[in-house]
């Protein structure tokens, strides 16, 4: 007897012509990424209100992409901001492993910089009124402080750090030395932050 049943696909939800669900997943997340890499460096060159075309263009994708993941621009620069205090949180212990306490914390906070001097018109956005943004900026603190709070404690535990400033306080000194100032670029925000960092050192 000849059998006639059809030959199951290796992926029982795979059509022919059609990828499989994972595989959409798995373009789809690849698509994210690329948006995300390419609004972080648009945003650093001219800003979080930056046409869609110049995002997706340095992505090589379409805009109807670019809107089919982040429908509002509100969207895609809270995604950035994730993605950037990720990538801060992340630094915290492997900074810590490399470096010894005072000089991890330096560094932390020269990425800390980096982080907030690129992204321009970033404050404004958060404190625009859109409802997107209304508990944004408490969040992305208290991502930060835990990490920059043992950073923090390591350094002062070694005497060469004053211990009368925390975490929060040190990411808003960061942030208000970031601000946007005419004529100068991110080396003026830094040299600013180094000047800080002269403070908090004993003697």
């Amino acid at each position: 007897m000849t059998d006639t049943t059809p030959s199951t696909s290796a992926d029982p939800g795979a059509t022919e012509g059609v990828p499989a669900p994972r595989r959409r997943r798995a373009d789809a997340q690849r698509n994210v990424d690329a948006l995300l890499e390419a609004a972080k460096g648009v945003f650093a060159l001219s800003g979080v209100d930056a046409p869609a075309k110049e995002i997706t263009d340095r992505a090589g994708l379409g805009v109807g992409t670019l809107y089919r993941h982040f429908p509002q621009r509100s969207d895609l620069v809270a995604a950035v901001l994730e993605r950037e205090i990720d990538v801060c949180v992340a630094a915290g212990p492997t900074l810590s492993a490399a470096h010894e306490p005072v000089e991890a914390l330096t560094k932390w906070l020269y990425r800390l910089t980096e982080f907030v001097g690129t992204k321009r018109g970033l404050a404004t956005a958060i404190h625009s009124g859109d409802p997107k943004f209304d508990d944004l900026a408490g969040h992305l603190l208290k991502r930060l402080e835990p990490v920059l709070g043992e950073l923090i404690d390591a350094a002062v535990a070694t005497g060469e750090i004053r211990d009368d400033i925390g975490p929060r306080e040190l990411v808003h000194a960061v942030a208000l030395l970031c601000q946007p100032v005419p004529g100068e670029d991110l080396a003026y925000n830094q040299h600013m932050v180094s000047v800080l960092l002269d403070g908090l050192r004993r003697g």
